[in-house]
Protein backbone atom coordinates (compact mmCIF):
# COMPACT_ATOMS: atom_id res chain seq x y z
CA UNK A 1 0.00 0.00 0.00
CA UNK A 2 1.22 3.30 -1.01
CA UNK A 3 2.44 6.28 1.37
CA UNK A 4 0.15 9.00 2.66
CA UNK A 5 2.58 11.17 1.02
CA UNK A 6 2.77 9.47 -2.17
CA UNK A 7 -1.18 9.58 -2.13
CA UNK A 8 -1.22 12.81 -1.48
CA UNK A 9 1.08 13.62 -4.40
CA UNK A 10 -0.95 11.48 -6.48
CA UNK A 11 -4.10 13.84 -5.53
CA UNK A 12 -1.77 16.57 -6.25
CA UNK A 13 -1.09 15.67 -10.02
CA UNK A 14 -4.55 14.49 -10.55
CA UNK A 15 -6.04 18.10 -9.51
CA UNK A 16 -3.97 19.37 -12.02
CA UNK A 17 -4.60 17.11 -14.97
CA UNK A 18 -8.26 18.20 -13.50
CA UNK A 19 -7.73 22.26 -14.51
CA UNK A 20 -5.60 21.36 -17.66
CA UNK A 21 -9.00 19.36 -19.15
CA UNK A 22 -11.30 21.66 -18.20
CA UNK A 23 -9.63 24.86 -19.97
CA UNK A 24 -9.48 22.80 -22.44
CA UNK A 25 -12.83 21.70 -22.50
CA UNK A 26 -13.66 25.30 -22.41
CA UNK A 27 -11.48 26.47 -25.51
CA UNK A 28 -13.15 23.55 -27.75
CA UNK A 29 -17.03 24.62 -26.34
CA UNK A 30 -15.81 28.08 -27.85
CA UNK A 31 -14.66 26.98 -31.02
CA UNK A 32 -17.27 24.16 -31.64
CA UNK A 33 -19.77 26.41 -31.31
CA UNK A 34 -18.11 29.06 -34.87
CA UNK A 35 -17.54 25.86 -36.02
CA UNK A 36 -21.06 24.71 -36.06
CA UNK A 37 -22.48 27.91 -37.18
CA UNK A 38 -19.93 28.20 -40.27
CA UNK A 39 -21.30 24.43 -41.35
CA UNK A 40 -24.84 25.18 -40.74
CA UNK A 41 -24.49 28.14 -42.94
CA UNK A 42 -22.38 26.12 -45.64
CA UNK A 43 -24.42 22.66 -45.58
CA UNK A 44 -27.47 23.96 -47.82
CA UNK A 45 -25.69 25.73 -50.59
CA UNK A 46 -23.29 22.58 -50.66
CA UNK A 47 -26.01 20.08 -50.88
CA UNK A 48 -27.61 23.20 -53.98
CA UNK A 49 -24.50 22.58 -56.46
CA UNK A 50 -24.46 18.75 -55.72
CA UNK A 51 -28.27 19.13 -56.95
CA UNK A 52 -27.18 21.83 -59.72
CA UNK A 53 -24.06 18.80 -60.81
CA UNK A 54 -26.92 15.91 -60.71
CA UNK A 55 -29.47 18.06 -63.04
CA UNK A 56 -26.48 18.87 -65.15
CA UNK A 57 -25.26 15.43 -65.58
CA UNK A 58 -28.61 14.48 -66.60
CA UNK A 59 -28.92 17.27 -69.38
CA UNK A 60 -25.77 15.82 -71.28
CA UNK A 61 -28.39 12.96 -72.53
CA UNK A 62 -29.71 15.72 -74.17
CA UNK A 63 -27.45 17.77 -76.19
CA UNK A 64 -25.49 18.95 -73.15
CA UNK A 65 -21.55 17.91 -73.04
CA UNK A 66 -20.03 16.77 -69.85
CA UNK A 67 -17.34 18.57 -68.75
CA UNK A 68 -13.85 16.29 -67.75
CA UNK A 69 -14.58 16.63 -63.84
CA UNK A 70 -18.05 15.47 -64.64
CA UNK A 71 -17.77 12.31 -66.59
CA UNK A 72 -16.60 8.62 -64.95
CA UNK A 73 -14.44 6.29 -66.66
CA UNK A 74 -14.53 2.89 -67.65
CA UNK A 75 -12.23 -0.08 -65.80
CA UNK A 76 -10.68 3.01 -62.89
CA UNK A 77 -7.03 1.84 -61.86
CA UNK A 78 -6.08 3.89 -59.88
CA UNK A 79 -7.81 6.03 -56.47
CA UNK A 80 -6.59 9.02 -54.63
CA UNK A 81 -8.14 9.33 -51.30
CA UNK A 82 -8.07 12.71 -49.27
CA UNK A 83 -7.75 11.69 -45.67
CA UNK A 84 -8.68 14.56 -43.64
CA UNK A 85 -7.65 14.38 -39.48
CA UNK A 86 -6.29 16.57 -37.61
CA UNK A 87 -3.28 18.47 -36.18
CA UNK A 88 -3.79 17.54 -32.34
CA UNK A 89 -4.72 14.89 -30.46
CA UNK A 90 -6.86 14.66 -27.55
CA UNK A 91 -10.17 14.04 -29.36
CA UNK A 92 -10.95 10.79 -28.23
CA UNK A 93 -11.15 8.29 -31.33
CA UNK A 94 -11.76 10.89 -33.80
CA UNK A 95 -8.74 10.39 -35.74
CA UNK A 96 -8.53 6.50 -35.39
CA UNK A 97 -12.09 6.51 -36.36
CA UNK A 98 -11.81 8.19 -39.78
CA UNK A 99 -8.09 6.27 -40.73
CA UNK A 100 -9.68 3.34 -40.00
CA UNK A 101 -12.73 3.49 -41.91
CA UNK A 102 -10.57 5.11 -44.97
CA UNK A 103 -8.20 2.34 -44.99
CA UNK A 104 -11.28 -0.60 -44.99
CA UNK A 105 -12.47 1.73 -47.67
CA UNK A 106 -9.59 1.34 -49.64
CA UNK A 107 -9.06 -2.12 -48.49
CA UNK A 108 -12.48 -2.80 -50.37
CA UNK A 109 -12.08 -1.22 -53.62
CA UNK A 110 -10.30 -2.69 -56.71
CA UNK A 111 -8.28 0.21 -57.87
CA UNK A 112 -4.80 0.90 -56.42
CA UNK A 113 -5.20 3.79 -53.39
CA UNK A 114 -2.54 6.57 -53.02
CA UNK A 115 -3.21 9.22 -49.77
CA UNK A 116 -3.52 12.84 -49.48
CA UNK A 117 -2.93 13.68 -46.19
CA UNK A 118 -4.99 17.10 -44.46
CA UNK A 119 -3.72 16.58 -40.94
CA UNK A 120 -0.54 15.89 -39.04
CA UNK A 121 -2.30 12.92 -37.20
CA UNK A 122 -3.39 11.11 -40.37
CA UNK A 123 -0.11 11.68 -42.22
CA UNK A 124 1.71 10.35 -39.32
CA UNK A 125 -0.34 7.20 -38.94
CA UNK A 126 0.07 6.61 -42.77
CA UNK A 127 3.67 6.78 -42.34
CA UNK A 128 3.55 4.26 -39.38
CA UNK A 129 1.68 1.45 -41.79
CA UNK A 130 3.77 2.71 -44.68
CA UNK A 131 1.32 3.71 -47.22
CA UNK A 132 1.87 5.22 -50.40
CA UNK A 133 0.95 9.52 -49.61
CA UNK A 134 1.90 11.63 -52.63
CA UNK A 135 1.08 15.18 -50.81
CA UNK A 136 0.31 16.09 -46.76
CA UNK A 137 -0.85 19.30 -45.96
CA UNK A 138 -1.81 20.73 -42.13
CA UNK A 139 -5.24 21.18 -41.22
CA UNK A 140 -6.00 24.95 -41.62
CA UNK A 141 -6.86 26.68 -38.79
CA UNK A 142 -8.47 29.43 -40.78
CA UNK A 143 -10.55 27.20 -42.85
CA UNK A 144 -11.22 29.54 -46.37
CA UNK A 145 -11.76 28.22 -50.01
CA UNK A 146 -8.09 29.97 -50.31
CA UNK A 147 -6.49 27.74 -48.00
CA UNK A 148 -8.40 24.68 -49.35
CA UNK A 149 -7.39 25.74 -53.39
CA UNK A 150 -3.89 23.72 -52.99
CA UNK A 151 -5.61 20.29 -52.17
CA UNK A 152 -8.14 20.32 -54.80
CA UNK A 153 -5.89 22.11 -57.63
CA UNK A 154 -3.71 19.18 -56.92
CA UNK A 155 -6.00 16.07 -56.98
CA UNK A 156 -8.34 17.86 -60.17
CA UNK A 157 -4.28 18.12 -61.73
CA UNK A 158 -3.96 14.42 -61.14
CA UNK A 159 -7.44 13.63 -62.48
CA UNK A 160 -7.54 15.53 -65.77
CA UNK A 161 -3.90 14.28 -66.63
CA UNK A 162 -5.41 10.60 -66.88
CA UNK A 163 -2.91 9.74 -63.28
CA UNK A 164 -5.81 9.16 -61.02
CA UNK A 165 -9.00 7.56 -62.02
CA UNK A 166 -10.97 9.00 -58.99
CA UNK A 167 -10.44 11.05 -56.08
CA UNK A 168 -12.41 10.27 -52.24
CA UNK A 169 -12.49 12.38 -49.96
CA UNK A 170 -12.72 10.92 -46.09
CA UNK A 171 -14.07 12.79 -43.62
CA UNK A 172 -15.88 13.25 -39.99
CA UNK A 173 -19.44 14.18 -40.64
CA UNK A 174 -21.06 16.72 -38.08
CA UNK A 175 -23.96 15.34 -36.05
CA UNK A 176 -24.22 16.66 -33.63
CA UNK A 177 -22.00 17.69 -30.54
CA UNK A 178 -22.28 14.46 -29.60
CA UNK A 179 -22.50 12.43 -32.89
CA UNK A 180 -19.71 12.83 -35.81
CA UNK A 181 -20.02 9.83 -38.19
CA UNK A 182 -16.60 8.76 -40.59
CA UNK A 183 -17.90 9.11 -43.82
CA UNK A 184 -16.33 8.79 -47.64
CA UNK A 185 -17.62 11.10 -50.09
CA UNK A 186 -16.27 10.31 -54.32
CA UNK A 187 -14.96 13.65 -55.23
CA UNK A 188 -14.09 13.25 -58.69
CA UNK A 189 -15.97 12.66 -61.11
CA UNK A 190 -18.48 15.36 -59.36
CA UNK A 191 -21.20 12.15 -59.32
CA UNK A 192 -22.94 9.86 -57.31
CA UNK A 193 -20.65 6.91 -56.20
CA UNK A 194 -22.17 3.58 -56.74
CA UNK A 195 -20.91 0.03 -55.73
CA UNK A 196 -22.06 -3.91 -55.25
CA UNK A 197 -19.92 -4.21 -52.14
CA UNK A 198 -22.17 -3.83 -49.55
CA UNK A 199 -19.67 -2.86 -46.79
CA UNK A 200 -18.12 -0.10 -48.75
CA UNK A 201 -21.29 1.11 -49.52
CA UNK A 202 -21.86 1.60 -45.93
CA UNK A 203 -19.04 3.85 -45.45
CA UNK A 204 -20.04 5.92 -48.78
CA UNK A 205 -21.82 9.32 -47.84
CA UNK A 206 -25.50 9.83 -49.56
CA UNK A 207 -25.56 12.27 -52.22
CA UNK A 208 -28.58 15.06 -50.99
CA UNK A 209 -32.04 14.61 -52.18
CA UNK A 210 -32.57 15.85 -56.06
CA UNK A 211 -35.74 17.92 -56.09
CA UNK A 212 -38.35 16.71 -58.83
CA UNK A 213 -38.06 19.89 -60.80
CA UNK A 214 -37.37 20.84 -64.10
CA UNK A 215 -33.78 20.18 -65.19
CA UNK A 216 -33.47 22.22 -68.08
CA UNK A 217 -31.20 25.26 -67.75
CA UNK A 218 -30.30 28.08 -70.31
CA UNK A 219 -26.40 28.91 -70.97
CA UNK A 220 -24.81 32.78 -71.63
CA UNK A 221 -22.92 32.74 -73.19
CA UNK A 222 -22.69 28.53 -74.00
CA UNK A 223 -22.60 25.47 -71.86
CA UNK A 224 -19.36 24.61 -72.42
CA UNK A 225 -17.83 28.24 -70.75
CA UNK A 226 -20.34 27.64 -68.29
CA UNK A 227 -19.16 24.30 -67.29
CA UNK A 228 -16.03 25.38 -66.85
CA UNK A 229 -16.42 27.74 -64.63
CA UNK A 230 -18.59 26.27 -62.41
CA UNK A 231 -17.90 22.60 -61.77
CA UNK A 232 -14.00 23.24 -60.22
CA UNK A 233 -15.39 25.58 -57.95
CA UNK A 234 -17.97 23.02 -56.75
CA UNK A 235 -15.12 20.61 -56.87
CA UNK A 236 -13.08 23.08 -54.32
CA UNK A 237 -16.60 23.94 -52.53
CA UNK A 238 -17.56 20.06 -52.18
CA UNK A 239 -14.00 19.17 -50.08
CA UNK A 240 -14.24 23.04 -48.28
CA UNK A 241 -18.02 21.83 -46.69
CA UNK A 242 -15.56 18.31 -46.03
CA UNK A 243 -13.10 20.59 -44.14
CA UNK A 244 -15.82 22.16 -41.82
CA UNK A 245 -17.41 19.10 -41.10
CA UNK A 246 -14.44 17.74 -40.24
CA UNK A 247 -13.70 20.81 -37.92
CA UNK A 248 -16.68 20.41 -36.62
CA UNK A 249 -16.51 17.03 -35.66
CA UNK A 250 -13.37 17.61 -34.39
CA UNK A 251 -14.05 20.18 -31.63
CA UNK A 252 -16.81 18.03 -30.69
CA UNK A 253 -15.22 15.32 -29.96
CA UNK A 254 -12.40 17.26 -28.31
CA UNK A 255 -15.02 18.56 -25.93
CA UNK A 256 -16.46 15.89 -25.33
CA UNK A 257 -13.22 13.78 -24.53
CA UNK A 258 -11.78 16.89 -22.37
CA UNK A 259 -15.27 16.33 -20.18
CA UNK A 260 -15.17 13.16 -19.63
CA UNK A 261 -11.18 13.41 -18.54
CA UNK A 262 -12.35 16.24 -16.12
CA UNK A 263 -15.21 13.84 -14.50
CA UNK A 264 -12.66 10.85 -14.15
CA UNK A 265 -9.98 13.12 -12.82
CA UNK A 266 -12.79 14.03 -9.68
CA UNK A 267 -13.69 10.78 -9.63
CA UNK A 268 -9.86 9.46 -8.74
CA UNK A 269 -9.54 12.32 -6.38
CA UNK A 270 -12.71 11.14 -4.54
CA UNK A 271 -11.24 7.47 -4.63
CA UNK A 272 -7.30 8.78 -3.47
CA UNK A 273 -9.09 10.74 -0.94
CA UNK A 274 -10.28 7.71 0.41
CA UNK A 275 -7.10 5.96 -0.24
CA UNK A 276 -5.36 8.63 2.00
CA UNK A 277 -8.03 8.94 5.08
CA UNK A 278 -6.83 5.35 5.14
CA UNK A 279 -3.38 5.09 4.69
CA UNK A 280 -3.66 8.25 7.34
CA UNK A 281 -5.81 6.38 9.54
CA UNK A 282 -3.43 3.37 9.14
CA UNK A 283 -0.08 5.54 9.97
CA UNK A 284 -1.37 7.18 13.14
CA UNK A 285 -2.99 3.69 14.53
CA UNK A 286 0.37 2.01 13.90
CA UNK A 287 2.30 5.15 15.63
CA UNK A 288 -0.45 4.79 18.41
CA UNK A 289 0.59 1.49 18.70
CA UNK A 290 4.50 1.89 18.46
CA UNK A 291 3.39 4.22 21.81
CA UNK A 292 1.61 1.75 23.11
CA UNK A 293 3.82 -0.69 22.62
CA UNK A 294 6.75 1.63 23.95
CA UNK A 295 4.90 2.78 26.82
CA UNK A 296 4.29 -1.40 27.92
CA UNK A 297 8.25 -2.34 27.10
CA UNK A 298 8.97 0.86 29.31
CA UNK A 299 6.45 -0.30 32.03
CA UNK A 300 8.08 -3.98 31.70
CA UNK A 301 11.44 -2.70 32.05
CA UNK A 302 10.80 -0.36 34.99
CA UNK A 303 9.07 -3.02 36.78
CA UNK A 304 11.27 -5.84 36.32
CA UNK A 305 14.09 -3.10 37.70
CA UNK A 306 12.01 -2.27 40.40
CA UNK A 307 11.52 -6.43 41.43
CA UNK A 308 15.70 -6.21 41.23
CA UNK A 309 15.76 -3.55 43.47
CA UNK A 310 13.62 -4.46 45.97
CA UNK A 311 15.37 -8.62 45.76
CA UNK A 312 18.79 -6.83 46.22
CA UNK A 313 17.29 -5.07 49.60
CA UNK A 314 15.71 -8.68 50.49
CA UNK A 315 18.94 -10.05 50.33
CA UNK A 316 21.17 -7.35 51.73
CA UNK A 317 18.24 -7.73 54.66
CA UNK A 318 19.14 -11.29 55.21
CA UNK A 319 23.10 -11.06 55.30
CA UNK A 320 23.16 -8.27 58.02
CA UNK A 321 23.49 -9.97 61.27
CA UNK A 322 21.27 -9.11 64.24
CA UNK A 323 24.04 -7.15 66.07
CA UNK A 324 23.88 -4.75 63.73
CA UNK A 325 20.53 -4.59 63.85
CA UNK A 326 20.07 -3.66 67.54
CA UNK A 327 20.25 -0.24 68.25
Amino acid sequence: MASAREVKNRIRSIKNIGQITRALEAVSASRVRRSQARVLASRAYAEKAWEILLNVQSTATRGVPLHPLLTAREDPKNAVIILITSDRGQAGAFNSNIIRVARRFAERIPEDVRYVAVGRKGRDSLIRIRENIIAEFPNPSDTSLATISPVARLVTDEFLSGTVDEVFVAYTDFINMLTQRPRVLRLLPLSPYETDDQVASEYVKEIPHVSAGSSDYEYEPDAAAILDEIVPRFTILQLYQAVLESQASEHSARMVAMRNASDNAEGLVEDYTLVYNKARQAGITSEILDIVGGAEALQNSIDKLTDTIERGFAAQERNTPDAVKQP
